[in-house]
């Protein structure tokens, strides 16, 4: 399943960044804040003391301070010597006098960076309280962008100069989005199998050691280093995932949680794809309907039936005839139609109007708005699900990283036929945007190492955690947030009733407050809370 960060990030991954908290004044007991700087450290097992005692060395970058933190590779056996570095950065509390202490933030994926997030202005997203009583925290999980060693699944000539980047999620799929013939499921196959076997080959080793629940210790230790007891956390999408794994490793631990745009890890592979493509058909069934009131020519067609109509007829023509790029040689194929579709449900405010001035164009036969918005203009970049790599010698290994960390989240079956199956199902169940979404999990068919089972969330002793539910959101579907909310024995719900991939940051000034107030003054959100 395809998780999505839908946050303003830049698309660069930056030089290494890093945050720590100044000690300030314990407050008491009965402050209602919750504050954390000053107070004693959670003890931990004597192997991990040393990484637990590190001070990051803050320099400044930009607005920002910077500096980096080691963790264990392997916390089976931290004493091994093998270790993962981590970038971080920070901006500073506005009010320090006022200061509650760190709040880490991770804006999805998996492969997303929070380091690039808060560096491309996503501090912005939080709200005033929030900004003025916390140091704001971005980092790159183990195995993800300006993290060392990081994965790298690419094929050939790994040479820093190359320019050949194509991504793991353009070279998946030569097969096309629903492959029906033997043939073209062996080229399926064929595909995934090679994408597999360049992550084994030069990132084997790493393979078992990126998984959520590792990443999730590492938030502990990010915890400690930064001076906080308890910790304070905004996960968005698979960062929901991140949140959720900590509150079952760490409930005595957790200060405040807020997941928004949530996974539900009771789902199994198959229910997390199909759910995923059917809210993507409900939500392009919303633009329909949207466009088709507008008054004038805006719309690409004249009403919902002949929107949808006309979106079919052009999967069926770029399969047989990808679209030319007007002024290039260029073409846009299925693929990057399918991708340019999808994306644009993730922030309609900002992407329906383009997406349909560019159906016009692909209607009149030029592709060139299609392929920016796919992901060819930097800006769409910062709403893509961390699955972007830039062409030339900077190499992003964003895709490879998605698709090492997916492929431990849930497990998935070995058997071919299972997906076939599926394909079919997918296609009754969701239509055009059914199969892209079982095609997606191939990879995970031969992938090394065993991953998790699905399973509901054990963390009977973590105290009231936030969960924000969007009910037109087309990447995490509105039912997923629904079973978390119900998986945590304190867990709230907070709805907000709109389009578009999460809520705070990008919805209004009632889902704001309702997050601010528990940030920052541990406040409760009443139940059957709809903004």
């Amino acid at each position: 399943m395809p998780f999505t960060p839908a946050r303003k990030r830049t698309a660069v991954v930056l030089a290494l960044a890093v945050l720590g908290g100044a000690a300030l004044v314990q407050c008491g007991p009965d402050d209602p804040t919750g504050s954390l700087a000053g107070t004693r450290r959670t003890s931990v097992p004597r192997a991990l003391a040393t990484f637990y005692a590190q001070k990051p060395a803050w320099s400044p970058c930009g607005d920002l301070e910077c500096a980096t933190v080691t963790v264990p590779m392997d916390y089976a056996h931290p004493e091994d010597g093998r270790t993962f570095t981590l970038p971080l950065n920070r901006a500073r509390a506005g009010d320090p006098g006022a200061r509650i202490g760190s709040l880490l933030v991770n804006p999805g994926g998996p492969g997303g960076s929070g380091v690039a997030m808060l560096e491309g202005g996503g501090a912005d997203l939080f709200g005033r309280r929030v900004r003025d009583r916390f140091d704001l925290v971005g980092f790159d999980p183990r195995g993800v962008g300006g993290s060392t060693p990081a994965v790298d699944c690419r094929e050939g000539d790994p040479a820093p100069d190359a320019r050949d980047r194509a991504g793991t999620g353009d070279r998946a799929y030569s097969s096309g989005l629903h492959p029906r013939t033997d043939e073209e499921r062996g080229a399926a196959l064929a595909d995934a199998d090679r994408l597999a076997q360049a992550c084994r080959a030069r990132s084997g080793a790493l393979l078992p050691h990126v998984g959520t629940p590792d990443a999730a210790r590492d938030m502990d230790v990010l915890r400690a280093v930064l001076g906080d007891e308890k910790l304070t956390f905004v996960g968005f999408s698979y960062g929901t995932s991140l949140g959720t794994s900590y509150a079952e490793l760490f409930p005595h631990r957790v200060r405040a949680l807020v997941l928004d745009g949530a996974v539900d890890p009771a789902k199994d592979w198959y229910q997390r794809a199909v759910d995923q493509a059917a809210a993507f058909r409900a939500a392009v069934d919303d633009y329909a309907r949207q466009c088709a009131g507008i008054a004038g020519d805006a719309c690409p067609a004249a009403g919902p039936d002949e929107i949808r109509r006309l979106i079919g007829d052009l999967y069926e023509r770029t399969a047989r005839d990808p679209l030319p790029v007007a002024g290039t040689d260029d073409r846009i194929g299925l693929r990057d139609l399918h991708n340019a579709i999808t994306l644009s449900m993730y922030t309609p405010e900002e992407q329906w109007a383009e997406l349909s001035e560019a159906l016009k164009a692909a209607r009149d036969g030029d592709g060139s708005k299609l392929a920016a918005l796919g992901g060819g203009q930097d800006e769409q970049r910062r709403h893509r699900p961390g699955r972007h790599r830039e062409a030339g010698p900077a190499y992003d290994n964003s895709e490879d990283a998605f698709t090492a960390v997916n492929c431990l989240e849930v497990s998935r079956p070995s058997d071919p036929q299972a997906y076939w199956e599926a394909l079919d199902r997918a296609d009754r169940a969701a239509g055009l945007y059914g199969p892209p979404g079982v095609v997606d999990e191939l990879v995970c068919r031969t992938w090394p190492v065993t991953a998790r089972a699905p399973h509901t969330v054990d963390a009977k002793d973590a105290p009231p955690v936030l969960v924000v539910g969007t009910t037109g959101d087309p990447a995490t579907p509105y039912a997923d947030a629904q079973g978390l909310a119900r998986q945590f024995p304190a867990g709230m719900l907070l709805t907000y009733r709109g389009p578009g991939h999460t809520a705070y940051g990008r919805s209004n000034a009632c889902v704001g407050d309702a997050v601010d107030g528990y940030l920052v003054d541990l406040r409760p959100v009443p139940a059957g809370t709809a903004c």
